[in-house]
């Protein structure tokens, strides 16, 4: 089960979740209505080492490092 990053697309709250499957709606722990997926951060792979390039969206990422 992977940790993705949300953001709330009412109160702008960034935060974390657990989720079962990456297509699963998630709430806003605030104010309980639906969030949308931020695509940034560190991509890894199976084995858990860092990937040598991106493999998500780049939509709202401030670029790959």
């Amino acid at each position: 089960m992977p940790i993705l990053q949300y953001r709330c697309t009412f109160c702008n709250k960034t935060f974390e979740e657990l989720v079962k499957n990456h297509a699963d709606e998630v709430l806003c722990p605030e104010c309980k209505r639906p969030a949308e997926r931020v695509w940034c951060g560190t991509v890894y792979s199976a084995t858990g080492k860092p990937q040598k390039r991106c493999s998500g969206r780049c939509e709202g990422c401030p670029g790959c490092k």
